[in-house]
């Protein structure tokens, strides 16, 4: 079974960038035909797709947040990585990373997530 784990600071300062890493364990980050996402959810509020790396590398983002979110990955280590910049308190939120189809990226692309992990609470302040 597919297993997910969010890993990263749970308070971050305005203005620094935020790392979160994703170790991925019961299969490989490389295997066709997945995607790997992040999303995220602020406090009273829906779930938000950021971005995701597929099977072969590629990466898609939110236009939303696009020149703010590069997502990475180590193969050699099974996980894959977000940077959020610039941060301010509305990125307040938890975390997800998750896996689904290599495909349909946007707004709706978890609906077809299958594994999830358990997300980590990130708070911006001073």
């Amino acid at each position: 079974q597919v297993q997910l784990q969010e890993s990263g600071p749970g308070l971050v300062k305005p203005s620094q960038t935020l790392s979160l890493t994703c170790t991925v364990s019961g299969g490989s980050i490389t295997t066709s035909y997945y995607a790997w996402s992040w999303i995220r959810q602020p406090p009273g509020k829906g779930l938000e797709w950021m971005g995701a790396i597929a099977y072969d590398g590629s990466t898609y983002y939110s236009p939303s947040l696009q020149s703010r979110t590069p997502i990475s990955r180590d193969t050699s280590k099974n996980q894959f990585s977000l940077q959020l910049s610039s941060v301010t308190p509305e990125d307040t939120a938890v975390y997800y990373c998750a896996r689904g189809p290599s495909k349909r990226y946007g707004s709706t692309w978890y609906d077809d997530a299958d594994y999830w992990g358990q997300g980590t609470q990130v708070t911006v302040s001073s």
